[in-house]
This record gives structure tokens, C-alpha cells and sequence, in this order.
């Protein structure tokens, strides 16, 4: 089995981890399509991989909402009504798999409700700990080359502070999510050679934040998500 078929996603490693991040890229990008049976032997042979194995990836993506198996009909894609499409490895292959316009405004939506409300109960609820988190991922992105790699982590720890801060577990559940949409969203701007500096935004954030003001802090999100949301119309 070629490693070029881990395509990021899925933390499982090995022929494991290949297999689930081969079938679940297939099944949403629709080469195995709703419905469709899947050729358990068929895989097995393709893979060069056991029955042990595949079952093994299957249960994981059966957790995802991808397949089901019953009797007499076998193993099989489900409707993509049941997808867990907030699942981290979904949204990846879907990004991976298809024009990430509508799916990037779709985060975009679910990032307008979720982070203004993260800067809110940050605002009411950080401690000193959260503010020197905060404080150090602002660091860490004044220090980077705006179009780096350690610039689009230092922008996925800001954001992961921010809900950390909420002292929300919900929220902070929300944050791999996230991150995806900001990766996905940095790569696209990067590519289009569109490098704001985007400190002024972040830092505005963290003061509101520690000030202990709510309402600026969801206002101060607000501000910063449009000029995301700019950015990547001006790419396109």
C-alpha cells in the first residue's frame, strides 16, 4: 500500500490508519457512492491487507457515519444525511475531494457563531493562565514570516487559546473543527499570495479580553473573522 494514500486526517498509523483515510477520501469525493456495496474481498486483495484489518477501518468509519453493515446486505456506504460532517477527517477529505468554495463559507458561518461567543465568555472567564496563552500565541505570530507554516500554527493556537479561554467545554470541543476551517482558509489565502498582517486583529482581541469587556471582545472576533472572510473573496 503506497504511503501517498495518507493524506493527513485520521491519526491511525500503519496499514490501519492508510486503509481508513483511503476509503473515507473515496466515499466523499463519491467513488464509493451512497448506498453502494462495498467488496469486502475485493479490498482485501487490493490492499494486500486481512479481513482483521479492513473490519478495523471499517468500525472506525462506521463512527463517522460513513458505513453500516447489516445481514444479507453486507458492508455499505450510508446517506450522507448520516455523515458526521463536523468530524474532523470528513471535513479534510472533503476540502481534499472537491472546490472548497461552498464548504469554506459554510466554516466561515459556523466560525460567525461560535468564536464571537468564545471571546465573549473569554472576556468573563480568563485567568491569568489563558491571558499569558493568548499572550504567547501573539507572540509567536509576530515573530513568524506571515506566509510560513509557523505562522498558520501560530494562528491555530491563537484560536485554540481563545476557546481554551472560554472555560466552555462545548466550546473547546469546537476548537479541531476550527482549526481545519483555518488551515484550509491560510492555505487558500497563502497560495493567492494575499498577506495581510493580521496581528492588529488578534492583538485587538486579546486586549478586549483582558480588559474584561464582553462586548468588545465579541465585536473585536467579529472584526477579525470579516477580515478573514475578506481575504479569501480577494484570492478569489
Amino acid at each position: 500500500m503506497s504511503g501517498a494514500w495518507v493524506n493527513g486526517g485520521y491519526a491511525g498509523r500503519g496499514l490501519h490508519g492508510q486503509v481508513v483515510n483511503e476509503l473515507g477520501s473515496r466515499i466523499v469525493a463519491g467513488r464509493l457512492k451512497p448506498g453502494e456495496s462495498i467488496d469486502l474481498v475485493a479490498l482485501e486483495a487490493e490492499f494486500d491487507i486481512s479481513r482483521t484489518v479492513l473490519r478495523e477501518a471499517l468500525k472506525v468509519l462506521a463512527a463517522k457515519g460513513l458505513v453500516d453493515a447489516r445481514q444479507k446486505r453486507g458492508t455499505f456506504v450510508r446517506p450522507r444525511t448520516d455523515w458526521q460532517l463536523l468530524d474532523v477527517d470528513v471535513l479534510r477529505w472533503r476540502l481534499a475531494s472537491q472546490s472548497t468554495g461552498e464548504l469554506l463559507n459554510q466554516l466561515a458561518e459556523v466560525r460567525s457563531f461560535v468564536e464571537p461567543a468564545g471571546a465573549r465568555l473569554a472576556a468573563l472567564r480568563r485567568d491569568d493562565d489563558d491571558l499569558a496563552a493568548l499572550t504567547a500565541a501573539l507572540d509567536a505570530m509576530a515573530a513568524a514570516d506571515p506566509a510560513s507554516p509557523e505562522a498558520v500554527e501560530a494562528d491555530l493556537r491563537f484560536h485554540r487559546q481563545l476557546l481554551a479561554a472560554s472555560h466552555n467545554e462545548l466550546l473547546v470541543s469546537m476548537a479541531a473543527m476550527i482549526e481545519v476551517a483555518l488551515a484550509a482558509r491560510d492555505s487558500l489565502v497563502h497560495a493567492g499570495n494575499v498577506v495581510r498582517d493580521a496581528l492588529p486583529a488578534h492583538r485587538a482581541v486579546v486586549e478586549t479580553i483582558s480588559a474584561g469587556d464582553p462586548e468588545a471582545a465579541e465585536l473585536a472576533m467579529r472584526a477579525l473573522l470579516a477580515q478573514a472572510v475578506e481575504d479569501v473573496e480577494s484570492v478569489r
